[in-house]
């Protein structure tokens, strides 16, 4: 019989004045054998190099605090990171922030036309504020990265999801003249979708854009 591994605890609030959502996800520190046990950076919506960099927490197996049954191990720690969610009430936008790194996800419908990596006007003021954002946190590595839903082809995705990213780089790159910044831009296309795309609501949020930086 597998061990049981410990459920993470799940707060949620309301703030009414911002009509906004945020969730708040607290991890354990430490999984079991054979358990199905749930990790920030194995969640599906995570592309690669944005995972922690934290070092694992010591974990002492022989604690009589972690009850586990007779002859059940620990795995390898892992350090689950406090993960927070604030997301605009229809989703459009969203930001993430856990201790050591910030995102921000943008609906690829308050960017773009339909189909198209052309930009509207309205995005401006949006990349601008996340380009306050990086200021603040006086960030030297800035990630974006474009992803679409599963309509259309593969290769079709792969290219305007790369395109979608080069166009906020060109907007976002100027508003930061203090240099030393380094860009990583990739267009992932309907790689790591964070929703269900079998309907448009879903679909919806998978067409998006992650500005992502280490928190100062």
């Amino acid at each position: 019989m597998r061990a049981a591994t410990p459920s993470p605890r799940r707060v949620f609030a309301r703030r009414p004045a911002a009509s906004v959502f945020v969730a708040v996800v607290l991890f354990a520190g430490a999984q079991l054998t054979g358990a199905a046990g749930a990790h920030a950076d194995d969640i599906p919506g995570t592309p690669p190099g944005t995972e922690s960099t934290l070092p694992p927490p010591e974990v002492d197996g022989n604690s009589p605090n972690l009850k586990m049954r007779d002859g059940a191990t620990l795995a390898a720690a892992k350090v689950l990171p406090l993960i927070s969610i604030v997301e605009s009430e229809g989703g459009e936008e969203r930001r993430e922030e856990t201790s050591t790194n910030l995102k921000f996800a943008l609906q690829a419908e308050v960017l773009f036309g339909k189909d198209s990596a052309r930009l509207t006007p309205e995005a401006n003021s949006r990349i601008a504020a996340i380009a306050e954002e990086i200021k603040k946190q006086s960030a030297t590595k800035v990630r974006i990265f474009g992803f679409t839903d599963n309509l259309g082809s593969s290769a079709h995705g792969d290219v305007l999801s790369r395109q979608r990213a080069d166009a906020v780089h060109r907007v976002l790159s100027p508003l930061l003249t203090s240099g030393g910044i380094t860009y990583e831009i990739r267009g992932y296309g309907e790689q790591y979708p964070i929703a269900d795309n079998s309907t448009e609501e879903g679909r919806k949020k998978n067409r998006r854009v992650e500005v992502s930086f280490p928190r100062g």
